[in-house]
């Protein structure tokens, strides 16, 4: 299967299905000598991991990261970084039910068009079960980039927003309640229609904001590499994603160009930021900042009308353990990529100087 790979120079390629023995992967490119702080990769994998609170999937996985090359002494070294995440707590007979079954939404039936088979527990290698390797090199990544801050948080949960631009909110709040939203009161509200959907078996979805601080000028590629463009697949490419804007987005459509236009100050920022940061596909040194769109969670603890393997039409009910509401889950997910994509980006700007 080809596509389990991502970024150019610094790059993960992913393997493992979601009830299999393990998860895992290799990150190549990452420079020599870097300090790997295993216990902020670890911090990074307890944000993702199941069963962290009551309003995500009670599947219980420690999500502990072995790694198994390319570290020496507490230093990358330059070869390629392999690691493993095992898989603790599958209850594949919980899938059973739907072997023969395509649940709606899900990549049950396109998978099976596509390779003639499908590994139905859990949804295989289509679950969102592989992010949590994403979040390992997104980690490590972050490591690299030090200096640049990356920060995301949930700005909405169905029809409750969070109306504040990140400039007026402590973004460090986020981490304080469940739905990793840094307003508390906003945040209430969010748990407890969360809480109120799970009640009724079904699933809602919502918006996760990200804004990455202190990036230097110049990075990204002219035409096709452009550094939205990266940061857009990077997002898209997440589990359950529909929608990715940056900057001013679809609302700066409303808007003339006299208004929209960012005017220079002498030091080379702008004055407005209405390009989120970036300028012809390439950072021009101000606060980058996007929303990612996720979906409700296709499983739903309802009946629904589907097909089976032949084409009959049949009724299926959800079964197992299922996050009501993927986003707060993803928030470390949306970071990691991030952080994936600017790393990249970082080492091409090596190669492209003199």
């Amino acid at each position: 299967m080809a596509g389990n790979a991502f970024g150019s120079i610094f790059k993960l390629t992913t393997f493992g299905e979601s009830h299999g023995t393990a998860i895992g992967g290799v990150i190549d490119g990452c420079p020599a000598g870097i300090t790997v702080n295993f216990e902020a990769i670890q911090l990074e994998m307890d944000r993702r991991k199941p069963g962290q609170s009551a309003i995500v999937t009670q599947r219980k996985e420690p999500d502990t990261v072995k790694f198994l090359s390319g570290i020496f002494e507490g230093k990358t070294t330059g070869t390629p970084i392999g690691f493993m995440i095992e898989n603790a707590n599958q209850k594949s007979k919980d899938y059973t039910h739907i072997k023969d079954v395509f649940r709606p939404s899900h990549a049950d039936f396109t998978y099976s068009e596509k390779y003639g088979q499908r590994d139905y527990r859990g949804g295989g290698r289509s679950s969102a079960r592989e992010t949590a390797c994403r979040v390992v090199a997104g980690a490590l990544a972050k490591q690299f980039i030090n200096t640049i801050e990356i920060n995301a948080y949930t700005s909405s949960v169905g029809d409750i927003v969070l109306n504040k631009s990140y400039k007026e909110l402590n973004l460090a709040n986020a981490e304080t309640n469940d739905v990793r939203c840094p307003d508390s009161e906003v945040a209430a509200q969010m748990i407890s229609k969360i809480k109120a959907i799970r009640k009724e078996g079904d699933t809602i979805g919502g918006v996760i904001s990200c804004v990455i601080k202190n990036v230097p000028v110049g990075l990204g590629e002219p035409v096709f590499d452009r550094l939205h463009a990266q940061l857009g697949k990077a997002m898209l490419s997440i589990n359950a994603v529909k929608g990715f804007q940056y900057g001013s987005g679809f609302e700066g459509t409303q808007l003339k160009g006299s208004q929209h236009n960012d005017s220079f100050s002498a030091d080379g920022s702008t004055k407005t930021n209405l390009s989120g940061g970036i300028q012809g596909g390439i950072s021009n040194g101000m606060d980058i900042y996007f929303d990612v769109a996720f979906k409700p969670v296709a499983t739903i603890m309802q009946a629904q009308d589907t097909i089976d393997k032949d084409g009959n039409e049949v009724e299926m009910h959800g079964k197992g353990r299922h996050d009501p509401c993927v986003v707060p889950r993803a928030v470390p997910i949306v970071e990691a990529m991030a952080a994936l994509v600017i790393a990249d980006f970082m080492l091409l700007n090596r190669l492209s100087k003199a």
